[in-house]
């Protein structure tokens, strides 16, 4: 692969459905470099099973889609933002068909699925289960065809880099040997992800460590809405497995959730019963684990019921990872438990991805315009991914008119201490987000986490090496999580507090907003 430039138009880091469409809007006016700090197929993209929520049937309308996505949300999205999806939606998938993305269909008619929350059956997938990694290879394939856009992967972004104007202007690059490099551009978009590798427990790709959030953050960027995690109800919970995804389309096509004595439970809490919004199922989920006295509770996912031809032909990436495991969806009961699944929060953005720094972007998981409120409708995030990320480019466009300005100076990097393992860390900021930042929070739990998390900050290795890189904003994201989730008094959405168990509405139907160690709301 060519030498890494040293200066170009635009910069995109993160090569997931966000990334890969701004840069295809970024195409047309310069010269786009697209990063990607693993293999260019490595993004959460990749691993989003359950589709990818558009009105384009008949028996919908745009209207609804907007109320499901504003009920979800629990008070506090942003109706504009909202607006904007469902109604740009439509032909940001039609363009992906015309670029060649194979959704499922029944002849020659697309088929359309429903999921937690949602009033229509308006769910598309591709391969069954494979929707993101279809729509991302089609994005890719589009992009590739593009001769303005260059990829490298396996490159680590470390830092912005600012101008003496405070506008950013650049990138840090940082090897494996921890050496740093410089590449200036007009402008930047982060979509590197979210943040679920802060937590043991959780769906996300290795590569979901809050780079762009907390890299962000350093700079001085706006912050929004971290307290809102949302951990997805059904991981599959095996020792020594991952935390594999078990689809909520699961639920839609008609599983059951059973506690540990194989009764059903969701029917006597939710009138949508397994089809609740994710923050009810994901507490009733850990209402029952904790009430258990087995070592390692879980509940069950039960599909015996349904046809077992239709299960393989729907799922056939759930069905042949789980039969890794030696179990068989069609005719063992699935034991799952919650695991950190999206960040709704993240880099605070207007409705064309502009953060609070001039000069950088976000889009996707990485950014906060408030669509999602304190709960994300499921399927929404690839829809979110495609409009937003196709937005943000076409804003970013005009910053060609700022040619890469001059760099600050930048300080040096002090050399590491030699015994500061990063790994020792991650852990600690894992175990410590596990533990007191789950599905159900204390005020002493809070606390006590961020004590921890302040207590190491001076002691973690410096950043000298992309592992130490991560592990830096790793702890930088769990702290905003947990200073956001302290000050929010209240329990809306995603975050739930037992000290504050009830929405506050006259003082917190807003959004967080963190600034240095200050949280607000506005």
């Amino acid at each position: 692969m060519a030498e890494i430039p040293k200066e170009t138009d635009f910069i995109v880091v993160g090569a997931g459905v966000a990334g890969l469409r701004a840069a295809i809007s970024l195409a047309e006016a310069g010269r786009v470099l697209v990063l990607a700090k693993r293999d260019l197929n490595e993004s959460a993209t990749q691993y989003a099973q359950g589709g990818v929520a558009v009105v384009l049937s008949d028996e919908d309308e745009v209207g609804l889609h907007l109320h499901d996505t504003i009920e979800a949300g629990d008070g506090i999205v942003n109706e504009a933002a909202a607006q904007i999806l469902v109604e740009e939606g439509p032909d940001r998938i039609q363009e992906l068909i015309e670029w060649g993305t194979q959704f499922d269909r029944d002849g020659s008619t697309l088929t359309f699925t429903r999921e937690g929350a949602h009033s229509r059956s308006r769910v598309l997938h591709a391969h069954g289960d494979s929707t993101g990694r279809e729509m991302g290879r089609a994005l890719a394939a589009k992009a590739q065809t593009l001769p303005n856009i260059s990829f490298r992967a396996f490159e680590f972004t470390a830092d912005l880099l600012l101008s003496d104007d405070q506008r950013v202007c650049g990138i840090n690059l940082v090897s494996d040997a921890g050496v740093f490099s410089a590449v200036t551009a007009s402008g930047v978009l982060f979509a590197t992800g979210g943040a679920g590798q802060v937590f043991r427990d959780t769906t996300n790709p290795a590569v979901a460590t809050a780079d762009g959030i907390s890299m962000a953050f350093r700079a001085g960027a706006v912050i929004s809405d971290m307290e809102f995690v949302q951990f997805h109800p059904t991981a599959l919970f095996l020792k020594d497995a991952p935390r594999f995804l078990m689809s909520e389309a699961l639920r839609g096509e008609g599983a059951h959730l059973l506690n540990g004595d194989h009764q059903r439970f969701m029917p006597d809490l939710h009138p949508m019963a397994e089809l609740a919004p994710r923050d009810v199922v994901a507490r009733a989920i850990a209402e029952q684990i904790a009430k258990s006295t087995v070592p390692d509770p879980v509940v069950y996912l039960d599909m015996r019921h349904l046809d077992a031809l239709h299960l393989a032909t729907r799922f056939p990436r759930i069905l042949a990872t789980c039969r890794q495991f030696g179990l068989d969806i069609t005719r063992d009961l699935i034991p799952v438990r919650p695991a950190a699944h999206y960040l709704m929060g993240g880099v605070r953005t207007d409705l064309h991805g502009r953060s609070s720094l001039p000069g950088l972007y976000a889009a996707g998981e990485t950014a906060c315009t408030g669509v999602h409120g304190a709960n994300r409708l499921a399927s929404n995030s690839l829809l979110e991914g495609l409009v937003y990320g196709a937005r943000a480019g076409m804003a970013m466009r005009n910053e060609v008119e700022y040619p890469p300005a001059k760099l600050r100076p930048q300080p040096d990097i002090p050399a590491s201490g030699g015994n500061n393992d990063p790994e020792r860390w991650v852990e600690t900021v894992k175990n410590v987000m596990g533990r007191n930042a789950g599905v159900v929070r204390t005020l002493s739990g809070l606390r006590e986490a961020l004590e921890i998390l302040e207590s190491v900050e001076n002691r973690m290795p410096p950043a000298t090496s992309r592992r130490t890189c991560e592990a830096i904003n790793l702890r930088e994201a769990a702290e905003l999580i947990i200073r956001s989730a302290i000050a929010r008094k209240e329990s809306r959405g995603a975050h739930y507090r037992t000290d504050f168990p009830t929405h506050d509405d006259a003082n917190f139907k807003k959004h967080s907003r963190i600034e240095g160690i200050r949280v607000t709301f506005d």
